[in-house]
């Protein structure tokens, strides 16, 4: 499977997300610097990594999301390819308009840098195809701003059409209904703030994560 990973300035899980995608597909993706206007022919996998994209400063996720290479990003989402944002790169999605809603502060002000305990939403994406719907996994976090916001009208239509992929199963950020990734309307976009890339060998202490990257795998093909 031929992917591509973006780099802004600052982020710093960019190759934590390419180890992982090289890991379950045998294929390392091009690092694709965000001046750049136009994506790689035949990439089938955007991943958008965490980090600190622009040191944070404005609002997270705001100034990357002005960046050329998310043009790039939206026509290929448009298209269907998957576009994977964590962390921060869900941070960059909603700001981008390419997913509903906002990351705010976590209701507590303190960073979250810990392994979590996660609901299955929905096993019908690309993304969670590995794994059953109402099953519990478990991930690891590492966010200030993680805080998932939407008005009552936005979550009632996620809900409605079963595009909440995760949910937290214990108290981490404040999320509006427990929200920890969702998916666009046509499911090939997933913004998510705990980090699958970090739980990809037994070396991690978990395993799950591997699951959404070999789902993918299982979709897109080789």
């Amino acid at each position: 499977m031929k992917s591509a990973v973006i780099v802004f300035p600052g982020s710093n899980c960019d190759r934590d997300l390419a180890v992982a995608i090289e890991q379950v597909t045998g294929r390392a993706p091009a690092m694709v610097w965000h001046r750049e206007t136009e994506l790689p022919d035949g990439t089938a996998l955007v991943g958008l990594p965490g980090g600190f994209s622009y040191g944070d400063y404005l609002r997270t996720g705001a100034i990357s999301a002005r960046s050329p290479v998310m043009d790039a990003v939206a026509r290929a989402a448009a298209r269907g390819t998957p576009v994977l944002g964590v962390c921060n790169g869900f941070q960059v999605l909603t700001e981008a308009g390419l997913l509903p809603g906002a990351l705010m502060r976590n209701a507590g002000l303190n960073f979250v840098c810990r392994e979590v305990a996660l609901t299955v939403g929905s096993a019908a994406t690309a993304f969670t195809g590995g794994f059953e719907a109402g099953a519990t996994i478990r991930l690891p976090v590492a966010h200030h701003d993680g805080n998932y916001f939407a008005d009552d009208d936005t979550l009632d239509r996620l809900e409605g059409e079963g595009r909440i992929a995760f949910r937290y199963a214990e108290p981490v950020n404040g999320s509006a209904r427990d929200i920890a990734g969702i998916v666009s309307e046509r499911g090939n976009v997933l913004g998510m703030m705990p980090h699958p890339e970090r739980a990809v060998e037994p070396a991690h202490g978990g395993t799950d994560g591997r699951r959404l990257f070999e789902a993918l795998l299982e979709r897109v093909g080789a």
